[in-house]
């Protein structure tokens, strides 16, 4: 390392974000950037630690600490030349990753200051941007061809390796643009989409071909892809979310996060979504109901729109601060987590669930039930218990939203026609290489293993890029 020491000296500075005043009344990005200078300094921070955690708990393999030595260096072509060996697009996991590899860091678990590696991985990429370091491949082809369905951040991913492998590929996407998740349901205050696009140009630019509007089962036959093309590989994600089962549930006003968060996007892309079926919470009681990230960006969708007022409820208890000791490394910390959204202003309660909903008289919801829940630690390991304890409260609420995350993956009639389920939507049947029971089939992402991170999705992608390579090499 250039400094092994900086870390005795140099404390964590991140970028922040913009005021909350000014931010509140847009949806570009909430996070500001360092200077170049300063950036070097946090690199710095990155010490000879011996045994890289960081690259450890990345599920892409990252190699943090050689990019931070050549950014602490001033070598910023070299660090982006070390990051697009294993990150695809470190512009989207810079801006939307957890960073596991915080967690790990050897700073984070000694003083809890660990190195800035997010805010880092995304001022190498966009320098290299900004500085033409990122530059159109040109693949030798093998005369292949992949047709790759969805394209969200496995999707994008696969089709990113097998392109760079030689292979044409072709991009099968359902909605209006390419991008799935990432322009569909990250919030443009999180994810600009015009980052999107131009990873979209430069892919085009290096002969990958984008399909929008197709919906594989609707109005593209599966069988067509698997005549059509050496290899598929699905990437349809994990978009089932989880219901609530409660009384009241079919009172107008309920909707499902994505729901919401996705039409949002569109609005803001410029495609016409219908009067009588926008979701505006301007001037309501919004009630949220689960703590994750994607309630939390409802949170700040909501305020944007100018709510009235924003509540979200969660069923578990409220996580302590800094440190969990039910959760030690190299357990993911059960920490509370205040976003960006939850600043700009929201209530937020825990151990409560929702018993039902009640109307108007006219069809829409006007208050809702909560009850006030305890969890016990049963002495025998198993999984903590839920109790009721009967003390109820009743909140009125205009506009509800429901963020519980997803269910296993089950998909539509694409799986039944290429035999990887039933119409009663099965789980997609995959072997260790993420092949399917079709013949020529792959599967990876959330696809596979249910909603979780972008990252992981990625790191599915890549694996599966080199299952189909060798597959179609054999």
């Amino acid at each position: 390392m250039g400094n092994p020491k900086a870390f005795l000296t140099v404390p964590r500075q991140e970028a922040g974000y913009r005021p909350v005043f000014e931010r509140i009344n847009d949806y570009s990005e909430v996070e500001q950037t360092l200077n170049s200078s300063d950036r070097r300094t946090q690199a710095s921070r990155c010490m000879d630690c011996g045994v890289p955690f960081c690259h450890w708990a990345c599920p892409i393999g990252n190699k943090q600490p050689e990019w931070q030595d050549q950014l602490y260096k001033g070598h910023w072509r070299e660090a982006y030349y070390i990051l697009e060996q294993t990150c695809d697009f470190p512009e989207f996991t810079g801006r939307i990753c957890p960073a596991l590899c915080e967690k790990s860091c050897v700073l984070n678990l000694s003083i809890h200051e660990p190195v800035t590696i997010r805010e880092n991985e995304v001022a190498i990429v966009e320098m290299a941007f900004k500085e033409g370091f990122v530059e159109p491949v040109n693949p030798v082809r093998n005369g292949r061809s992949v047709a790759v369905v969805g394209s969200g951040p496995a999707g994008l991913t696969v089709a990113n390796q097998l392109n760079r492998k030689g292979y044409n590929v072709t991009v099968f996407e359902k909605d209006e643009l390419p991008g799935g998740l990432l322009r569909f349901g990250i919030p443009n205050f999180k994810l600009s989409k015009k980052i999107i696009d131009r990873r979209i140009r430069l892919m085009e630019a290096e002969g990958v071909e984008f399909k929008t509007g197709q919906h594989i089962g609707r109005n593209v036959a599966a069988t067509q892809l698997t005549s059509s093309f050496d290899a598929v590989c699905l990437a349809i994600g994990s978009e089932v979310p989880r219901d609530l089962k409660a009384e009241g549930r079919e009172l107008k006003g309920i909707y499902f996060a994505l729901e919401y968060l996705g039409q949002q996007n569109r609005i803001l892309q410029g495609i016409q979504v219908a009067d009588d079926e926008r979701i505006s919470a301007k001037g309501k009681n919004v009630l949220i109901i689960g703590g994750g990230d994607t309630g939390s960006d409802c949170v700040g969708t909501a305020n944007r729109q100018g709510a009235k007022s924003v509540t979200q409820i969660e069923i578990l208890p409220q996580p302590p601060v800094d440190f969990n000791p039910a959760t030690p490394w190299p357990m993911w910390p059960q920490i509370l987590k205040t976003s960006s959204s939850h600043e700009e202003g929201c209530t937020r309660r825990w151990s409560l669930t929702t018993n039902k909903f009640t109307g108007d008289g006219k069809g829409n919801v006007k208050q809702v039930e909560i009850e006030e829940v305890e969890w016990t630690q049963p002495t025998d390991g198993s999984r903590p218990e839920m109790r009721l304890t009967g003390k109820k409260e009743t909140l009125d609420v205009d506009l509800v939203f429901l963020s519980m995350g997803f269910v296993n993956p089950v998909q539509d009639s694409i799986i039944s026609e290429l035999t990887l389920a039933t119409d009663n939507r099965k789980n997609i049947a995959v072997d260790a290489d993420n092949r399917t029971s079709a013949a020529n089939v792959f599967a990876c992402g959330d696809a596979v293993s249910g909603a979780s991170l972008v990252v992981r999705a990625m790191a599915s992608a890549r694996q599966t890029a080199i299952a189909i390579d060798k597959f179609l090499k054999d």
